[in-house]
């Protein structure tokens, strides 16, 4: 189905990915209408398909960010702190600035702060530029509320922890620890996750795939997982090495 929703504008996308119903929250679907995916996006952006961004990185489908958005809602709110691992063109980090932003309100300390990590600086530079192409975007950069660093991002960002909402933007080999001990509690942690090849009669063939799962750490400091569905990511993996 989604395959049928791109538009020819970003409004016309996402009422598509809204009437298709892969968009279900009202929250969700102003936070994306904000955001103009020609920003972000160098080739059809209005495409409901991964695009590439160039260093082996893609900026996901529209309905996926929808997806993620929707799996965080509940903690994105004025005040939240959250981290975008793999943050790429900078397209959803954008997104999540919105969820967290009381457009009602001016904007204070208060409000919340966005991180968008990636491992490959040119990435990192790409999205500060990407972002800085919107008055909304300029506004949250110099306000500080959004931040795009570099690192890697298995290890989360401390500095600006704990997280009310952490996103990866790429498969992971496993759940990292470290990951969920930088959630507050409560906190919810969207990461997609490649899975051990199935002992079945289809183990020869490798077939193991990739899940995300959903992992929440409750207000006592339990740890919850939940896989939830299948998806296609590229891994997360180090900063590709330059050739002297």
């Amino acid at each position: 189905m989604a395959w049928f929703c791109s538009g020819t504008t970003n409004a016309e996308l996402i009422n598509n990915l809204w009437n298709a119903g892969l968009i279900k929250n009202e929250r969700v679907k102003r936070a994306m209408l904000g955001v103009d995916r020609d920003h972000y996006a160098p080739s059809s952006p209005y495409s409901d398909s991964p695009q590439p961004i160039g260093y082996g990185a893609t900026i996901s489908a529209p309905h996926m960010h929808g997806h993620a958005c929707e799996y965080l809602i509940n903690h994105l709110r004025p005040g939240s702190r959250v981290l975008d691992i793999g943050s790429g063109s900078g397209y959803l980090t954008h997104v999540l600035a919105n969820l967290i932003t009381d457009s009602s309100s001016p904007s204070t300390d208060s409000d919340g702060h966005v991180v968008g990590i990636d491992h490959i600086q040119e990435l990192v530079d790409l999205a500060q530029t990407n972002m800085s192409k919107s008055e909304d975007g300029r506004n949250f950069l110099k306000s500080g509320k959004v931040e795009f660093v570099t690192g890697d991002g298995r290890l989360g960002w401390k500095e600006r922890g704990p997280y009310d909402a952490i996103h990866v933007g790429a498969a992971a080999a496993s759940i990292h620890p470290t990951l969920v001990e930088q959630l507050r509690a409560p906190g919810r942690l969207f990461i997609p996750v490649e899975s051990e090849p199935k002992e079945d009669a289809f183990s020869q063939f490798g077939m193991g795939g990739q899940y995300i799962w959903v992992v929440d750490k409750k207000a006592d400091g339990s740890v919850h997982k939940e896989k939830v569905f299948a998806v296609n990511y590229v891994p997360l993996t180090d900063a590709p090495s330059k050739r002297m």
